[in-house]
């Protein structure tokens, strides 16, 4: 990786939520992108290529999982970009689904500030060493 900060890119619906934690990420050194609703999420993954996107799963205009969905099967880059579902659902089968979408991580709310900064920072620390498929031999 290049010494640029790293880009992350915040899908929440509650603005509040969603100021708040951005601001704290960016304190941290890290790149902010933020979105409202889905089809926003989706608009910026495909623009601005982030390296780590954190998704709420109850937005407007597409959910989060839609959004994992549209990602993994039309990846925006060639880069492998982890996905951390940060939502107030709890149940078993809404983890199952995400991580049967190829979502990275998940942690459920309400959350510590500091488990989405090292979460952030573990998938980061895990990008050197994912190999898209069609780098391996």
């Amino acid at each position: 990786m290049t010494n640029n900060p790293v880009k992350v890119l915040m899908a929440e619906d509650e603005i509040d939520v969603l100021t708040v934690m951005s601001k704290s990420i960016a304190r941290h050194g890290y790149e902010v992108v933020t979105a409202s609703n889905g089809e926003e999420a989706w608009e910026k993954i495909q623009q601005e290529s982030p390296d780590v996107i954190l998704l709420d799963i109850n937005m407007p205009l597409k959910n989060g999982f839609e959004v994992l969905k549209l990602l993994r099967e039309n990846p925006s880059s060639d880069k492998w970009q982890p996905v951390i579902i940060i939502s107030a659902r709890s149940e078993l089968s809404d983890m199952q689904k995400s991580y049967n979408l190829e979502a990275d991580h998940y942690i459920t709310k309400p959350c510590q500030m500091d488990d989405i900064l090292k979460s952030i920072r573990l998938m980061v620390n895990l990008i050197p060493q994912h190999k898209k498929p069609s780098e391996m031999d």
